[in-house]
């Protein structure tokens, strides 16, 4: 039949593809290539870096790196293991101990304050020291710390938010946010205690503890309305509703304070695609009511990428001769493991990295450091002796030696994928494993499956981007960052004797195709 020819002729094409790697040439030319990049490495960048970029995959462990590197080759037809991830030709890797003040294992409000604001904190607080206690809003007040962002900020440096949650979520919040609650996202949300007692929800926090944020994208729309003001996307929805109790239109608010400001608001695709630029100082793009949808599920005609809004948000940011800093969030990677949907987990960590890339194409090693790192792990783990070339949403070869059942290569140690049929192991071929929402068995049943506890990784480019090496405090981040940059504490570095900022020196040549490129891209 044709589908057996088809068959019979991919098996040979693969055959032949893999035929280089049967000479040792095929490694020993490899290996030799990779040893002359590495010598390079011996000349160390130690530009100022204009620009900062932190790429946070949520959840992203290494598992889930080892797994999207996989699962991007196979998509473009290769057998995967041997693809590069962007993030797999950053020069330098470290690692991450991800660990809260209160908690082995951490979350991502605790995480967030340590490498957004170089300081380790309790789990669920944004922007507060260890000295801040969750929910009890009179331990906020002298307990704030200041993000990096604030730091390029009030450096002069254009700063912006991309995140595929909510704009308000644990991530960004720890941008701009001090709070002791990650979950009080609207004053809907907060006890009436707190509210008595001064504390400001996160939402309005995110226009007024740093009111003049260049770019912010993501979702979290339902936060900004008062409550029962039916959402501009799902009007007949009342999930989607406002929330606020105060009665305030946040971003109506903030539409008329930048109105004179070349300042644009977007709640769809088309909309933020259709503004040009170098037309915009400051943009606003809420594009759901919660979070973004799963990049698998997601209707391009009304809500952007990942790549599309860091695309936009550079060419927003780099208009600044002083340089800019970048946050952007990956953060429905961590959603997906969470629910057991590693499919979904992985195709968003493989976005990310296509972001990554487009972000590479639009700046420059030379004077742009772009970190990227998780704030902690999943109980994910793939295995079985998988061959190579096998689907990362596969079977392992062989069944269970104990109850004689086929197993996924992919699952989890807890979670929601745990499930007995008849007293046993569910019998996983005999449903679709490779559908996009298939929740991969677990050890542990739980409605939602865990973070994990092990260290992290950072890869790193650019200016004194060898400082992060080895294994580092995860609060040591964004100490290396402002570094490079010459913001927040350590300046003295980074003056010249007539007191101005010193960059290595670049020769013309090489600054010439520099501006080219960015003209270019």
């Amino acid at each position: 039949s044709v589908i057996t020819l088809i068959l019979i002729l991919l098996s040979t094409l693969r055959e032949q593809l893999i035929q280089p790697e049967k000479h040792p040439d095929f490694w020993k030319e490899w290996a030799q290539r990779t040893l002359k990049n590495a010598l390079t490495l011996q000349d160390l960048n130690k530009n100022v870096a204009k620009n900062i970029i932190l790429f946070l995959g949520d959840g992203m462990g290494v598992p889930t790196v080892t797994a999207a590197r996989i699962l991007k080759g196979q998509m473009s037809g290769q057998s995967g293991e041997e693809t590069q991830l962007e993030m797999d030709k950053f020069p330098y890797v470290a690692l991450s101990k991800t660990y809260n003040t209160n908690a082995q294992v951490p979350d991502s409000a605790g995480t967030a304050t340590a490498y957004l604001c170089g300081v380790k904190a309790n789990e669920g607080t944004v922007g507060v020291s260890a000295a801040a206690v969750r929910s009890q809003c009179n331990t906020t007040q002298g307990n704030e710390v200041t993000s990096i962002l604030k730091w390029a900020k009030d450096a002069g440096k254009s700063v912006g938010i991309v995140t595929t949650t909510r704009v308000n979520h644990a991530t960004p919040s720890a941008a701009y946010a001090h709070c002791v609650d990650r979950d009080w996202y609207s004053d809907g949300d907060m006890p009436t205690e707190a509210l008595q007692s001064g504390c400001k929800d996160i939402a309005r926090q995110l226009f007024e503890n740093i009111p003049d944020i260049d770019v912010i994208m993501g979702g979290g729309r339902r936060n900004m309305y008062p409550r029962n003001t039916p959402d501009v996307e799902y009007p007949g929805d009342k999930k989607h509703n406002g929330t606020r109790k105060d009665g305030r239109n946040l971003v109506g608010e903030w539409i008329d304070r930048v109105k004179d400001k070349k300042g644009y608001y977007a709640w769809n695709r088309k909309d933020l695609l259709s503004l040009n630029p170098n037309n915009v100082d400051y943009l606003l793009g809420l594009f759901e009511p919660a979070d973004l949808p799963y990049e698998l599920e997601r209707n391009k005609e009304t809500d952007p990428s990942l790549t599309e809004m860091v695309d936009v948000a550079i060419k927003i940011l780099r208009k600044n001769e002083r340089g800019f800093y970048l946050l952007v969030e990956g953060g429905r990677i961590d959603h997906g493991h969470h629910e057991g949907k590693a499919k979904q987990a992985l195709h968003e960590a493989v976005e990310m990295d296509r972001a990554i890339t487009r972000a590479d194409l639009l700046t420059s090693i030379y004077d742009t450091l772009t970190v990227v790192t998780a704030d902690h792990s999943h109980v994910f783990s793939f295995g079985g002796y998988t061959p190579r070339g096998n689907s990362i949403f596969g079977l392992a070869p062989t069944v269970s030696d104990i109850d004689q059942k086929p197993f996924t290569s992919i699952l989890y140690g807890n979670g929601p994928g745990f499930k007995l049929v008849n007293s046993t192991r569910e019998n996983v071929s005999t449903v679709d494993y490779e559908q996009n929402n298939y929740q991969a068995q677990s050890a542990v049943p739980l409605r939602m499956e865990t973070h994990g506890g092990e260290d992290v990784a950072i890869f790193s480019k650019g200016p004194m981007a060898h400082l992060l090496h080895g294994v580092q405090e995860q609060h040591y981040i964004p100490h290396v960052m402002a570094y490079a940059a010459c913001i927040g504490q350590n300046k003295d570095h980074c003056r010249t004797n007539s007191g101005s900022p010193s960059l290595s020196h670049i020769s013309p040549t090489l600054a010439l195709l520099l501006a080219v490129k960015w003209l270019l891209c």
